[in-house]
């Protein structure tokens, strides 16, 4: 079987023209900001965010390539201040005739005196820079580089474009034509459903067909597949850490458990800290199931002990009867929802007195000021209920939701509406 060249195919298969680049329509698309620029002549500094191999790289020396500008690939976790000074320097020195583009990978790492270098020369157009990055460049960059730059998002590439990806390595790379190696469409499908990225995918397509025996007509099966693919990266970065707590918070409330166990999972699989996730979920019982089924509280803050005492890998388990538990009950936010607006009276009125038959009476000389004086014990009354004011200026803040043991509530609060005779 003949060898590939030392660059992986992943490398191999890098696009040479925009027209070749696959992913990003929202940006490249007839619509896309990146589009506007290409068709406008005009290039601007920039910063794409993303996860790993989604073409971040790809895209800005194709630009460089359109443009026809010096390309100068650097890296923040080793570039030095001298390296950045002569860049800056040469790129002032050749603008008249040759406008230079500096690319900075993962420019996360670039620390703050060393965003600081760039500042003049973006700001006098000297360089165009385009920083890569997968953290969020609001959290990363300073704001007086991240003014001067657009930021534009990358996504994942689809499955179909991951597809199309593969398809053209087959036409297109050399050593995959000569090695006449067919996929299978079961392997096929393995191949595109265990990929997280191109990247992946590619170099374990060519790993596949050098380890495969030799024989006439090869063919790589899904076992084979199963044999060399790696662990699918779970891409849980700090960002991820808020965006999947986040839907699983939303799946939970939203009644749908299979979605709640889905990304549950995948914080498990990343290393999610579970007591994390159990003190979301009592919030969760209390702000979104509330009243409906009372016992989700308690049996939220079981789940929390549970974790805390058991540890993973069983709490696994724990946290996903709580999951599950939470997302099939009925739902009610009426508590969250009442505390606010008390909240919110509170802020915007001048405080009520407090009426004085609900005073405080047990103390001396209380009996001559009135206070306590008038006061009905409820439980002196049928129904363990007995009409009287409890504010001077009647306030309404709670509305009984209508489903689960919170219905029970309502019809009771109802039937109190006509109070007894008193005694």
């Amino acid at each position: 079987m003949p060898f590939p060249s030392n660059q992986p195919l992943s490398r191999r298969m890098m696009p040479t023209s925009l027209d070749e680049f696959i992913g990003q329509s929202h940006l490249l698309g007839p619509k896309g900001p990146i589009r506007a620029m290409i068709e406008q002549g005009r290039l601007h500094s920039m910063v794409f965010y993303g996860p790993p191999a989604c073409g971040k790289t790809s895209l800005a020396e194709l630009l460089a390539k359109h443009f026809h500008y010096r390309y100068v690939r650097t890296h923040a976790a080793t570039i030095s201040n001298e390296e950045i000074k002569n860049i800056l320097d040469e790129a002032r020195n050749t603008l008249s005739t040759t406008p230079t583009l500096v690319f900075v990978d993962e420019i996360h790492r670039l620390v703050k005196p060393k965003q600081d270098l760039f500042l003049a020369s973006m700001e006098e157009g000297d360089i165009i820079l385009i920083g890569a990055t997968t953290e969020n460049p609001y959290f990363v960059l300073q704001p007086a580089i991240r003014s001067r730059l657009f930021i534009y998002e990358f996504h994942p590439h689809s499955r179909e474009e991951l597809h199309t990806i593969l398809l053209r390595a087959f036409e297109r790379d050399e050593f995959l034509k000569k090695s006449e190696v067919t996929l299978t469409f079961e392997a096929k499908e393995y191949l595109l459903s265990v990929s997280t990225d191109a990247r992946i995918m590619l170099n374990t397509l060519e790993m596949a067909v050098l380890t495969l025996p030799l024989q006439a007509n090869p063919m790589i099966t899904k076992e084979h597949l199963e044999n060399l693919a790696k662990k699918p990266d779970t891409s849980y970065s700090e960002d991820m850490h808020y965006d999947v707590i986040s839907a699983f918070i939303k799946s939970v409330r939203g009644s749908d458990p299979d979605a709640a166990l889905y990304y549950l999972a995948w914080m498990i699989e990343s290393g999610e800290d579970p007591l994390f996730i159990a003190r979301r979920l009592i919030i969760l019982a209390a702000e979104d199931v509330g009243l409906a089924y009372p016992e989700a509280l308690p049996h939220a803050v079981a789940c929390y002990e549970a974790v805390n005492t058991i540890g993973m890998p069983e709490a696994r388990i724990i946290l996903a009867e709580t999951t599950v538990l939470l997302a099939c009950v009925p739902k009610s936010n009426s508590s969250y929802t009442a505390i606010d607006k008390a909240l919110e009276y509170i802020r915007t009125h001048k405080p009520q007195r407090v009426p004085s038959h609900l005073q405080e009476s047990h103390f001396v000389g209380a009996s001559s000021l009135g206070r306590g004086k008038g006061y009905k014990y409820p439980h002196d009354y049928p129904k363990h209920y007995v009409k009287q004011s409890y504010t001077p200026t009647p306030v309404h803040f709670y509305e009984p939701g209508h489903l689960g043991f919170e219905h029970k509530l309502k019809i009771w609060l109802e039937n109190l509406k006509n109070p007894p005779e008193e005694k």
